[in-house]
């Protein structure tokens, strides 16, 4: 399963950068910053979508002669239907809560909630990532791309 998405993923990677991007993603001539090009974030993208589906197929690989533990059946087939149906809440208590909390607060609590409903065995790194990404993501667009982040009227971010 793993080479399949993987190759899938390369497939998907070379058609964004060599057809989809150069003719379908228009830039202006004068952008000063490099970062802001509308062309800049669809390359790195699609170079990050190669890089991860070229991982995928090396491990896939390695992993051919051993069973998969994360795809194993599971008991009781009604914990997916539970399961999505807490996703379904966590989306919509995620836009309820966020005019209040504001989106970067916001997306923390989601985050570790999702991490937490789908039983990562990695709990410790989600909750970090789950910190760190919406605060990384809100200075660099808030301080370095000038792009409005919604903010909450309980909590504002400087």
């Amino acid at each position: 399963m793993q080479v399949q998405l993987g190759i899938g993923a390369i497939i998907a990677a070379l058609f964004l950068i060599l057809y989809a991007i150069p003719y379908w993603v228009s830039s202006p001539s004068n952008v000063r910053n490099i970062v802001l090009s509308p062309l800049f974030w669809p390359y790195i993208l699609g170079g990050l979508t190669g890089l991860i589906g070229l991982a995928l197929v090396l491990t896939g690989r390695q992993r051919l002669g051993g069973g998969d533990p994360v795809n194993e059946p599971i008991d009781d087939p009604r914990q997916g239907m539970m399961r999505l149906a807490a996703m379904a809440v966590l989306m919509m208590a995620t836009f309820w809560v966020m005019p209040w909390l504001g989106m970067v607060w916001t997306s923390m609590l989601a985050f570790v909630a999702l991490a937490f409903l789908v039983k990562t065995r990695h709990p410790a790194t989600a909750f970090i990532c789950a910190i760190v990404v919406p605060l990384v993501l809100y200075a660099f667009f808030a301080h370095v791309a000038s792009v409005a982040i919604p903010q909450g009227e309980l909590v504002r971010l400087p």
